[in-house]
């Protein structure tokens, strides 16, 4: 039993999502107080190919003929929609609970209409879809549109504040669209992949020579970025749920614990997570070491990343993590579209 996860769920602010579309995954993880499923083409493509004797039966009546994007589009909906299906008895009216992410094709980074006529399609899959969008420019004008629709979404390929704080006032205007419309209201997840900018900043200080930046400084980074997050979303009150997700360690899920998040926890993680020890405490107003983030600061990347106006929204697909993670998932995209069918005909 996981008592750390079910503390967390259960007495604090906290919430959390299981970061793995795998069946006995998330059967642990809803027994340890999980209320959503985060999938990306990675966690999808993952999934059907170690486990494909439970999705087989699943994908039976798939069209053979299907190919390329459609294939994979639709592979990605077979395994979304069962996912979907048992998380609905959690589904809590007007709240965070019960949802599981669908995202566009990574390719559409760039290209709005492609990407709002696929949110609308994943939209339509099940009631409780959260549509996954790239923070960038184009991402944020298709994410306040989708809003206004009253489309429930994840704002994704996210790793620093500037990106997070555009998603927040982005879902203000959505909203206030939405609202004057008298429409129904989606929510907005705006994620921090808090282990991928450590990750990030790490190879850049590496790489550069970066003088006096240890590794006890690297990884607070993302907790960094997270922390001052749910700071200016309390002082700009700004709707959006903020979303740590990516994570290597424990630590960056007990740095914020007791925050009024959602967090996105992958299986390894929460595995981790049993060796903490009783009695658990929150973390979340406790501030990063100072003397960490004067060091951080001589870092370019992390200025970017940091500062609230470190970047604009025309530069967030030019920086270098979001390019990494965006060739990443087209990677996996791909693959998905080559997982055999002949074994479910």
């Amino acid at each position: 039993m996981n008592e750390y996860l079910k503390w967390l769920a259960q007495t604090t602010k906290s919430a959390w999502w299981n970061d793995s579309a795998d069946s006995l995954e998330l059967a642990a993880a809803l027994d340890h107080g999980a209320v959503g499923v985060t999938t990306n083409p990675v966690l999808v493509c993952k999934t059907l190919y170690d486990t494909p004797e439970y999705w087989n039966p699943l994908l039976e009546g798939m069209d053979s003929h299907l190919s390329g994007d459609a294939k994979t589009e639709e592979l990605i909906r077979r395994v979304t929609v069962s996912v979907a299906a048992r998380l609905a008895p959690h589904v809590v009216e007007g709240g965070r609970e019960g949802f599981v992410c669908a995202q566009v094709h990574p390719m559409y980074a760039a290209d709005r209409e492609a990407m709002l006529a696929m949110a609308r399609r994943l939209h339509a899959w099940a009631p409780n879809i959260a549509v996954k969008l790239p923070v960038t420019a184009a991402g944020l004008d298709v994410l306040e549109e989708c809003v206004a629709e009253g489309i429930t979404v994840t704002a994704t390929v996210s790793f620093t504040l500037p990106q997070v704080l555009a998603v927040g006032d982005r879902y203000e205007k959505g909203l206030a669209r939405i609202r004057r419309a008298g429409g129904r209201e989606g929510k907005c997840f705006a994620v921090v992949m808090v282990g991928r900018i450590d990750d990030y900043i790490r190879d850049v200080v590496h790489d550069r020579k970066v003088p006096g930046v240890r590794e006890s400084d690297i990884i607070q980074v993302g907790s960094a970025i997270m922390k001052r997050a749910i700071a200016l979303f309390a002082e700009r009150k700004y709707e959006a749920i903020l979303m740590p997700a990516g994570m290597r360690g424990a630590y960056h899920v007990t740095d914020l614990a007791g925050a009024d998040v959602t967090m996105s926890i992958h299986p390894k993680i929460q595995a981790l997570l049993t060796k903490e020890e009783m009695p658990y405490q929150t973390h979340h107003l406790e501030a990063v070491d100072s003397q960490a983030i004067a060091r951080l600061m001589t870092v370019g990347e992390f200025v970017r990343a940091y500062e609230p106006d470190g970047m604009p929204p025309e530069a967030f697909i030019t920086y270098g993590v979001v390019q990494k993670t965006l060739a990443q998932f087209t990677e996996h995209w791909n693959r998905i579209g080559a997982f055999p069918l002949s074994a479910v005909h």
